[in-house]
């Protein structure tokens, strides 16, 4: 007979977390259900709920993990490319195409908990990876990331890429194009944030 699956240091959470944002982009977060994540990760719902007190603690621990992987992804784009103005592009492209990838997860993360939730873990998550676009563009324009023109900046540079990804999203693109990638690529390589070009 097979063994029950073990969930030992943290990994149940990890699991549910996992089978939470697979459920967001198959049905989206209204019918998320703390009870079907367990049933899915083969424990009981009482285990669950050790880990989650409810299904909003749940989405705030889905979103926290969205912010810590967007992150990640903006950074691993950006450090591909040797040039800040080119690296600047490179995380444009990477923020529009974890928007296209995970639309569930994105709305979520910028939508339900943008503002006005407090939770330690999201808070920090959601404000490290502005951290990362800000310092971005810091090093894009020449300027320290504590001067007030780089956050001016990086709000510009979010508010490019934030509406393109909801753009691209709800496929308003689509009427334009038939690549909405390289149209997407197009249109950040116009985008105004100051930096030498390469040689």
């Amino acid at each position: 007979m097979a063994e029950a699956p073990s969930y030992h240091h943290g990994n149940l959470r990890a699991a549910l977390v996992e089978a939470g944002l697979a459920a967001l982009e198959s049905s989206g977060n209204s019918e998320l259900s703390l009870r079907e994540l367990a049933r899915q990760v083969g424990v009981s719902s009482n285990a669950a709920y050790r880990h989650f007190a409810d299904k909003e603690a749940l989405l705030v621990a889905l979103a926290a993990e969205g912010f810590r992987r967007f992150a990640a992804s903006l950074g691993q784009a950006a450090m591909q490319e040797a040039w800040p103005g080119e690296a600047f592009r490179a995380a444009g492209l990477a923020y529009v195409r974890f928007a296209r990838a995970n639309p569930g997860l994105f709305r979520l993360m910028f939508g339900r908990f943008a503002s006005g939730h407090r939770d330690a873990d999201l808070d920090q998550a959601s404000l490290q990876a502005f951290a990362g676009l800000q310092n971005l563009v810091a090093s894009t324009s020449g300027l320290q990331p504590d001067d007030p023109r780089a956050l001016q900046r990086a709000m510009l540079a979010w508010s490019v890429v934030h509406g393109l990804s909801h753009l691209a999203m709800d496929g308003q693109l689509d009427s334009f194009t038939d690549d909405v990638e390289a149209m997407i690529e197009a249109v950040l390589s116009q985008a105004p944030i100051d930096g030498a070009q390469p040689c």
